[in-house]
């Protein structure tokens, strides 16, 4: 196929755009791969259009040789299956709600668990049917908040998900693996430098949980590693290493202190080390206590007391994550007014436990450990209050940051953190759909049986703006041959009528050798034509230039920046040539 650049509905930009923060979303808009619509809604334009289509055939045939099958089924979904799940209102304000002209509520899709499950159910009925892989690639639609970054964190997008159905946990493992090595040989074609990560499940379900981050520094996911054993994990699924409990016996009791002016932690430090407490003091030796609102999904506000060591501050998805599906808020100006006993700057755990408020404390805060912490009376802290003797928390929380030097939770060395953005994540999901839908088969003894469930989705469109970020320079997109739009660029950069004749020639044989061509036949400048083929990307650059008088063409590599001169009657061979290596 050639592409002749003087026919292609493409324009190109020099300037970034004015809302484009990462290079992936300058370069896309500049090479004129997409267009803004709307925030977090693109178009695809023919050459971005090109790039999408050859991820998702990638992604098709990975799918297919693990013995996956394609269907596809509607985004726009009715309310009563995500009832039935509780995500209708799990899923909070990410999910784009909306209704028909006779008031009944629809949805569209951010992942399909409930109607895959009830695809099965409506479809086998015997463990002969068994196992079996279902998937799509189909657009989803999330009401991000802050949609940013182009289509790296759109409204709607489109994703890869498919579903795996077996008859037991063995077979679960099994489908789990196969969609796991698949993912790792679609990345590799792909050319995307990647980790795998444990994570936590969400609004998902299920019990393991994988992510696959692409390693990137604008990444919105910030996860750790253990450079000694190659544990790694997304930071909301690390578990903290916690400490073996102290003996209580021979503790010093917990006195109460005047400690005025002592409303935050450095304060509070500064007056345990002026206090002469016979050790010095920092913030890990006290207790800070973080007051939250939380509600479950159709419920009413409750109270929540978090505490964690005072050298720490609360790692908001890690809260998030702990809570969910609750949500949560910071408690304002009017509830410490409805709450008395709450004292600002002076918050401790014996007030919280005396009103029955409930309080969950970081895996750090074991039995036997001595705290500095708030004695809920103003200007008083308590010296010395131990856990298991004096309060004991409901139970823990994975709140506070992750840092770097924290123990890996395997106990092999020290956490590492990086960032990097999720393209991919795998679920095994267990019965919790199959439950939910009673989704059950006649087994093998003649009972029934109920099939197990894995989740597994690739962000095939986001996976494009991976690409571009992982695969650039200062000018413009270098694309993997297997996605690029073309194979070969060529660039007519000369005037002269023979050096056209050239090229189109030269276009033409290699397009019946199967080779796909961008052929720039615009009447353009060389300089304006150069800069388009920088900025578009392909791999591959043929330059028709002052060399063809000279029997001579120009190849050059994209990604190396590396030229050579070849002679025109060895031009085809040596582009087939390099393509094949």
């Amino acid at each position: 196929m050639i592409t002749r650049l003087s026919q292609l509905f493409l324009r190109t930009l020099r300037d970034d755009p004015a809302d484009a923060e990462v290079p992936s979303h300058k370069l896309l808009v500049r090479a004129g791969y997409v267009r803004r619509i709307a925030p977090g809604v693109y178009s695809w334009l023919p050459l971005g259009l090109r790039v999408l289509r050859e991820v998702e055939r990638v992604v098709r045939e990975e799918m297919d040789a693990i013995g996956a099958q394609e269907i596809s089924l509607p985004a726009l979904l009715p309310r009563e299956p995500y009832e039935t799940s509780n995500r209708w209102t799990e899923y909070g304000p990410d999910l784009f709600r909306l209704q028909d002209r006779k008031g009944n509520d629809y949805l569209l899709g951010p992942t399909h668990e409930e109607m895959f499950a009830l695809t099965v159910k409506g479809e086998y009925n015997s463990y002969k049917d068994f196992p079996v892989t279902l998937y799509q690639v189909q657009a989803k639609y999330r009401d991000e908040q802050r949609p940013r970054a182009g289509i790296l964190r759109g409204r709607e997008f489109i994703m890869k998900d498919s579903y795996s159905f077996d008859l037991t946990d063995e077979g679960l493992a099994d489908s789990y693996r196969a969609h796991r090595d698949a993912y790792e040989r679609i990345l590799a074609r792909l050319g995307v430098k990647y980790v795998i990560v444990s994570a936590t499940s969400g609004a998902m379900g299920g019990s393991a949980s994988e992510e696959f981050l692409a390693e990137s520094e604008i990444g919105e996911d910030t996860y750790v590693r253990c450079l000694e054993s190659g544990y790694a994990a997304n930071v909301e699924a690390v578990k903290t290493l916690a400490p073996q409990p102290i003996p209580l016996d021979g503790l010093p009791a917990a006195q109460v202190h005047d400690t005025p002016g002592t409303e935050s932690i450095d304060t509070l430090v500064d007056w345990a080390n002026a206090a002469e407490l016979g050790r010095t003091v920092t913030g890990a030796d006290t207790l800070k206590n973080i007051m939250v609102k939380t509600r479950v999904p159709g419920g009413e506000w409750e109270l929540l007391g978090i505490g964690i060591p005072g050298d720490r501050e609360v790692d908001e998805k890690r809260l998030e994550a702990a809570l969910e599906p609750a949500e949560y808020v910071l408690i304002t100006e009017t509830d410490f007014a409805n709450n008395p006993f709450l004292i600002k700057g002076y918050i401790g755990p014996k007030a919280l436990q005396d009103n029955d408020v409930r309080y969950l404390v970081d895996p750090r805060v074991v039995d036997g450990t001595a705290w500095i912490t708030g004695a809920d009376e103003q200007g008083k802290h308590y010296v010395d209050l131990v856990a298991g003797r004096d309060f004991t928390p409901d139970g823990t929380i994975e709140a506070a940051e992750v840092r770097d030097g924290d123990p890996s939770p395997d106990g092999a060395g020290t956490l590492v953190a990086a960032r990097g953005i999720e393209v991919g994540h795998v679920f095994q999901l267990g019965r919790k759909y199959t439950d939910a839908f009673e989704v059950n088969v006649l087994g093998e003894n003649g009972k029934p049986v109920r099939p197990t469930m894995g989740s597994y989705g690739i962000g095939v469109s986001r996976l494009v703006a991976v690409i571009a970020e992982q695969h650039h320079d200062d000018k413009g997109l270098r694309w993997p041959a297997e996605v690029s739009p073309a194979d070969v660029h060529v660039v007519i950069a000369n005037k002269d009528e023979s050096a056209r004749e050239g090229a189109e020639t030269l276009a033409s044989e290699l397009d019946k050798s199967g080779v796909s061509v961008i052929l720039d036949d615009r009447k353009s400048s060389p300089g304006v034509k150069f800069k388009d083929s920088e900025l578009l990307g392909v791999p591959l650059v043929v330059v028709v230039g002052r060399g063809w008088a000279e029997g001579k063409v120009e190849l050059r590599d994209r990604f190396t920046g590396e030229s050579r001169e070849v002679a025109t009657e060895r031009a085809l061979g040596e582009v087939l040539a390099t393509l094949r290596d």
